[in-house]
């Protein structure tokens, strides 16, 4: 996607347009079958929102951080080269370790 997408106006129509051709075409090259992907992510998360509630009584912005991170582990799994997948963890990671400063 151009960078140039989002600095135009756009409808309703045009936005479906996009999502649909990167749910099928980009998205599901790069991580693999949508379902197994949200499923596996569904998983990790569950059990990081029964710590944060175990542990601190709700989700802090630092437990956010963390299903952050995991949304970017779980496409690392299919993808494994996907740069910007690590570099999205990396500031993941340090913006929660921020927040739990702050917690």
């Amino acid at each position: 996607m151009e960078n140039s997408y989002w600095r135009r106006p756009l409808n309703r129509d045009q936005i479906l347009d996009n999502a649909k051709q990167l749910i099928n075409g980009d998205r599901a090259k790069d991580y693999g079958d949508a379902y197994f992907t949200h499923d596996r992510i569904a998983k990790g998360w569950n059990v990081i929102a029964l710590g944060a509630i175990e542990s601190h009584g709700e989700i802090t912005a630092a437990h956010v951080a963390l299903m952050m991170d995991w949304l970017k582990t779980c496409r690392l799994i299919t993808t494994i080269n996907h740069a910007d997948s690590w570099t999205d963890k990396c500031g993941y990671s340090s913006l929660g370790g921020e927040f739990a400063g702050k917690e």
